[in-house]
């Protein structure tokens, strides 16, 4: 009966392995057969647009999307008291118990934001959403793109040519001289 019994035990076990099997593969096909179909739908990136309806979807998207309808309105509303000079580049992140949090793009304007607090915060006590700020805090983010600015060739001077032709002739390395001289050939007209 032992025998038997562990017998049968190994033949549930195959059957059990042969049945994940199926699943798996099953699995693997639908995968498969799904990506190829969203593949073939989709559409380069310049003609797709992104438009949300926050009335429509599941109820956690709409509250989602409604938190951050009123984020950007409290921020646009807060960045309106803020002095002309510090609107751009400074971003409301948030109001918690009395903290007003904002980020500024560079340090200076964040020097600028803590120079300023007392004043910052008067108006922004005078709105409705932030009637009850008592502390003031700012956080350095700094931009994550920035386009980067063109190298400028400036034409060499014809006194600073001299000096390098002057240079050339004074040095026994060939391969300096050769360099100086052609240094020196960039010379402004």
């Amino acid at each position: 009966m032992n025998s038997r019994g562990t017998q049968l035990k190994k033949k549930k076990k195959k059957k059990k392995k042969k049945k994940k099997k199926k699943k798996k593969k099953k699995k693997c096909t639908q995968w498969f057969t799904a990506q190829s179909s969203t593949q073939s739908a989709m559409t380069p990136k310049n003609e797709q647009k992104m438009t949300f309806d926050p009335f429509s979807g599941p109820a956690g998207l709409r509250k989602l999307v409604a938190r951050a309808e009123q984020h950007r309105l409290a921020e646009q509303t807060l960045l309106a008291e803020l002095p002309p000079s510090l609107q751009s580049g400074t971003r409301f992140v948030s109001c918690h118990e009395g903290e007003l949090v904002l980020a500024a793009d560079s340090g200076p304007k964040a020097s600028q934001i803590r120079f300023r607090q007392h004043d910052i915060m008067a108006a922004a006590r005078n709105l409705e959403l932030f009637r009850f700020v008592w502390k003031l805090k700012v956080k350095v983010v700094p931009p994550r793109f920035q386009d980067k600015a063109m190298a400028k060739k400036l034409p060499l001077s014809k006194e600073n040519a001299q000096l390098l032709k002057e240079e050339a002739g004074n040095t026994k390395d060939k391969a300096l001289r050769e360099i100086l001289e052609k240094l020196a050939s960039h010379v402004r007209d």
